[in-house]
């Protein structure tokens, strides 16, 4: 049986964990955890021969490039999810500045093509400091540098996460009012939305939204799937399932895919985020020689 795995929604692999991943490839398994369940521990086969496809989330995944001939070496599939939002520090404030993202996301596109590195610009975050036309200038300007480096383009506006409102919460003190989804000005989302469709397609890409609960077809955005079984197919040449992932929200189209991270463990700190930033003393429970993430969860074979 094979696999799909996922390099993590949960937190930044690439960026902060690829000695460990390398590791974990070397030795051929890692084990994860049940989030909701700290006893249900599963063993995850890194084989090559196990796995169809990994998908990498991140935000930079410099550190992990230097290990692509060693992955393609070895015949893995893959391909990534790269977001650059270009947003203020107050809002991502250990992100690598935009400069920097785009020659990182323009050498990785060199490296193994542009169709296996997928741009979000995600989440949309409506602000006193990211209004609507804050939002216009930084796509169109993102757009424009990374034509040619990527095919597809992937959107969401932010959900008010349980850990996300807690982070909105405390902005108010650096005087960033996060406007409410409840509280979004419609008119002015369906025109801004109508322009990323327009600017993406004149930069030579497709573009999708994320596990949207907003329908945004009336302005050529479809429902995507980041775990996408007609994308594996189309790049990749494999024939695999397209059942819904059950384990994601209802809003996901995603096919199902093994997470190898650990929540609350991304050293990025960003106010939207939903799988929550390093926690006191998490980072000295990490060992890049443990078959898991954080602590020592090991399995029989």
């Amino acid at each position: 049986m094979t696999i799909i795995i996922s390099a993590s929604r949960r937190t930044d692999i690439p960026a902060f964990y690829t000695q460990w991943f390398v590791n974990r490839i070397r030795k051929g398994y890692c084990t994860v955890f049940n989030p909701f369940n700290r006893r249900q521990v599963s063993r995850v086969s890194l084989l090559p021969q196990d796995v169809d496809v990994i998908v990498f989330w991140t935000k930079n995944p410099r550190p992990l490039m230097k290990h692509i001939v060693e992955l393609d070496a070895r015949g893995f599939k893959y391909y990534f999810q790269y977001t650059v939002n270009g947003y203020p520090p107050q809002l991502e404030p250990n992100i690598p500045q935009l400069k920097t993202s785009i020659e990182t996301f323009s050498e990785l596109a060199s490296m193994i093509g542009a169709e296996k590195v997928i741009w979000r610009y995600d989440p949309v975050l409506i602000s006193n400091i990211t209004d609507y036309n804050y939002h216009l200038k930084r796509f169109t300007q993102i757009a424009a540098l990374l034509k040619g480096k990527t095919k597809r383009v992937v959107i969401s506006l932010v959900d008010e996460y349980r850990k996300a409102t807690y982070k909105f919460k405390k902005l108010k003190g650096q005087n960033i009012n996060v406007i409410p989804s409840n509280e979004l000005n419609y008119f002015k989302i369906g025109e801004l939305m109508k322009a990323f469709s327009e600017l993406a397609r004149d930069n030579g890409m497709e573009i999708y939204s994320c596990a949207e609960t907003v329908d945004l077809e009336p302005y050529n955005i479809l429902p995507g799937k980041c775990v996408d079984d007609q994308y594996i197919r189309r790049v990749f040449g494999l024939a695999i399932t397209n059942i819904k992932d059950k384990s994601q929200r209802s809003e996901c189209g995603c096919i199902p895919s093994k997470d190898i991270g650990i929540y609350d463990t991304c050293l990025y700190d960003c106010a939207y985020c939903y799988a929550g930033t390093i926690k006191s003393g998490q980072k000295q429970r990490h060992d890049i020689d443990s078959p898991s993430l954080i602590d020592r969860y090991e399995t029989s074979p």
